[in-house]
């Protein structure tokens, strides 16, 4: 199992959207960077944790706990021509873009960014590296429980929503 961080902007896509979608569940649409792409294509399995965090708000942060639900499929966003993400190059035959499905498991404290900055657990952590602007990126085990903890979200309630 792997773990991972993936940024939302809350207007559009909040962690509260995601708990009152059906099934919990949302696509996640719209990235646009090959090495957030690469990571969705090529490492995320169905299963894997996800730290749910809103940036481009007034306060970023780890917004809820949530897995990955689907494998790697086409984002049907790149094909909509009068959408923002909208990508000319791309094809049904060759798509460049993917999403996968993101479940929500539970919600716990909010975490802001500069509560992050302050644990030393964390300090390695990809998000907290100067110039780290990746919308998703790899979270390590120990990060992964570090941030459990301090949302207070018991691993037990990943682990059962494994099952």
């Amino acid at each position: 199992m792997r773990y991972w961080l993936m940024k939302s902007e809350p207007d559009e896509v909040s962690f509260d959207d995601v708990l009152a979608a059906p099934g919990r569940t949302v696509a996640w649409f719209g990235v646009r960077n090959y090495q957030a792409r690469n990571f969705m294509r090529d490492g995320m399995q169905v299963g894997d944790g996800v730290l749910f965090y809103h940036s481009s708000c007034a306060v970023p942060g780890v917004a809820g706990i949530a897995r990955v639900a689907s494998t790697p499929y086409p984002d049907a966003s790149q094909f909509d021509a009068d959408g923002k993400y909208f990508d000319p190059k791309a094809t049904p035959e060759q798509p460049r873009w993917i999403s996968v499905d993101v479940q929500a498991v539970a919600a716990g404290r909010y975490l802001p960014l500069t509560d992050l900055r302050t644990v030393s657990e964390l300090e390695d952590m990809v998000l907290l590296q100067k110039g780290s602007r990746l919308s998703i990126s790899p979270v390590t085990p120990g990060q992964w429980q570090r941030i459990l903890e301090l949302t207070g979200v018991p691993a037990t309630a990943f682990a059962s929503a494994q099952a």
